[in-house]
């Protein structure tokens, strides 16, 4: 029996996870990712401290699974798309990792957006702040000695991966996603960089491999730190967006995948890149074919904080093998779409629709209750998914037949059915709970093996729950989902003079 080993490093949760050539998840040690709010809208991780807690993670990993590193045949990472980690000119860590909840280049975006129509051709993608372009250039606005000094750009994955192997490369799916990649030519381009006026950093652009492709092997002191055998192949590894994806068995357009975690992510494969008029994004998919992509941050990252803001003693009393998901479901269990008269705009990390929208919540009582609060949180997020989804399926002309969901909301089977009745689509999730790590185990697996990425999907896919509308839920979903609508267009203005009055205090 083979064994593989994913590092999936997201920007909420880090997990280590063993499967096998099944994909039978076999063991998980995890953490959450420690970040870092410097100041506010600033949002990094310290790359000394992750790199620690994830050797840490791959010991746990190892021992829960009752296995040594002779026994892992490759490994893969798998890592949060679009943040940005930089290596000094002598491949060393010198400032923080930034993560894809970045806010500080936001305005600078909108700059770049405005002419992104000139470059369409080439990137296919909208401009982000979180993309590495953009912070490049704020970090040589704002903090030029760091600029200088970088001498290695790479993603979140591709960190995880130089930390393993020493080896520094780009995968293409992180790169295409953060917009480095020309899709005429496959490569890097120089109009890029001279687009984001960068051109500096040219040569800190590492090598560009495939995802499956065998990068290097596991260093002598990872090995030593780890348990890991020196040697141990380690492939290319996946955006997550692509490892959720062909680890939920989305290869076409027939189903979409969903990923509720940190952020809000719809996306499908196509022959075809979505338009400049449709503001939808592609990246590579793994096999080449485009990835079509809808997101923001207002997913399961919200229901994070707003747990920690209603629920702190009741989640510091559960146990450490105990889920905050498994109490939500026995006080929400036979709730349904008329339980919370409460609307929540899930924009604690930025929205989806107005960039100085905040996150509140509308319509609290004296009677309101902390259950209705999350009860309407979770609404709140499936309608921000759903607004992505609704212009995806106007994109491809006709709607998926399924959706498969990864990500946080997939602990709870409660949320599956709130996104079954509000979208009104039936609902799939996957044996396993740790969909991105199966994306970078099937990716593992190739490496060795060489067979088709379809090959591998069949061989390690298994659908485990299907959860089919209810209409009479739909409807009422569907009026609560026209008051969400009617709230972000009649406060256009107010938001942007909250936004205003919160700069002047």
């Amino acid at each position: 029996m083979k064994y593989f080993l994913s590092v999936d490093y997201g920007g909420t949760n880090t997990k280590a996870i063993i499967f096998n050539e099944n994909g039978d998840e076999i063991g998980v040690s995890s953490f959450h990712t420690m970040r870092k709010e410097i100041k506010s809208g600033y949002r990094e991780v310290d790359l000394k401290e992750t790199s620690e807690a994830i050797y840490d993670s791959i010991k746990k990993a190892l021992k829960k699974s009752n296995l040594t590193g002779k026994d892992i045949t490759a490994v893969a990472c798998v890592g949060h798309g679009k943040g940005l980690y930089v290596l000094d000119k002598n491949r060393k860590e010198f400032i923080n990792g930034i993560l894809s909840t970045d806010g500080r280049a936001g305005e600078l975006a909108n700059k770049f957006e405005n002419e992104i129509k000139k470059l369409w051709n080439k990137t296919r993608q909208h401009v982000f702040g979180v993309q590495s372009p953009v912070l490049l250039h704020w970090l040589k606005e704002n903090e030029p000695q760091s600029y200088n000094n970088i001498g290695a750009i790479l993603s979140a994955k591709d960190y995880v991966r130089f930390k393993l192997t020493g080896k520094v490369n780009q995968e293409y799916g992180d790169a295409s996603g953060n917009h480095w990649i020309n899709f005429e030519t496959g490569t890097y381009d120089d109009e890029i960089l001279e687009f984001f006026e960068i051109p500096e950093m040219k040569e800190a652009l590492p090598p560009l491999v495939d995802y499956k492709e065998i990068v290097g092997g596991i260093t002598k002191e990872v090995s030593e730190i780890t348990g890991l055998l020196e040697g141990t192949p380690v492939a290319g590894g996946l955006f997550d967006i692509d490892a959720c994806a062909i680890g939920s068995g989305v290869l076409d357009s027939s189903a979409f995948s969903v990923i509720a975690g940190t952020w809000n992510i719809n996306t499908y494969p196509s022959k075809i890149p979505a338009g400049y008029e449709s503001g939808q994004m592609n990246s590579y998919f793994p096999n080449r074919d485009f990835l079509v992509e809808e997101s923001s941050p207002t997913s399961a990252g919200n229901l994070d904080i707003i747990l920690k803001m209603l629920m702190s003693e009741e989640m510091s009393s559960l146990k450490e093998t105990e889920s905050v998901y498994t109490g939500l479901e026995v006080f929400l269990k036979d709730t349904t779409a008329s339980y919370s008269k409460v609307i929540f705009l899930p924009f604690l990390y930025g929205s989806n629709t107005h960039t100085e929208a905040p996150s509140c919540f509308l319509g609290l009582t004296a009677t309101t209750t902390k259950l209705e609060m999350i009860r309407s949180v979770y609404e709140g997020i499936v309608f921000s998914h759903k607004q992505h989804l609704d212009k995806l399926e106007k994109s491809l002309g006709k709607r998926p037949q399924v959706i498969r969901i990864s990500g946080g909301g997939t602990n709870s089977k409660q949320w599956c059915q709130i996104f079954s009745d509000i979208l009104n689509i039936p609902v799939e999730t996957l044996q396993g709970s740790e969909l991105g790590g199966l994306g970078g185990a099937i990716a593992s697996q190739q490496a060795i093996t060489g067979d088709s990425l379809e090959e591998t999907v069949r061989k390690m896919v298994r659908i485990k729950d299907r959860y089919e509308p209810d209409q009479e839920e739909h409807k009422k979903y569907i009026k609560k989902y026209e008051v969400y609508q009617e709230i972000l267009k009649s406060m256009d203005t107010t938001f942007r003079s909250l936004k205003k009055l919160n700069e002047e205090l």
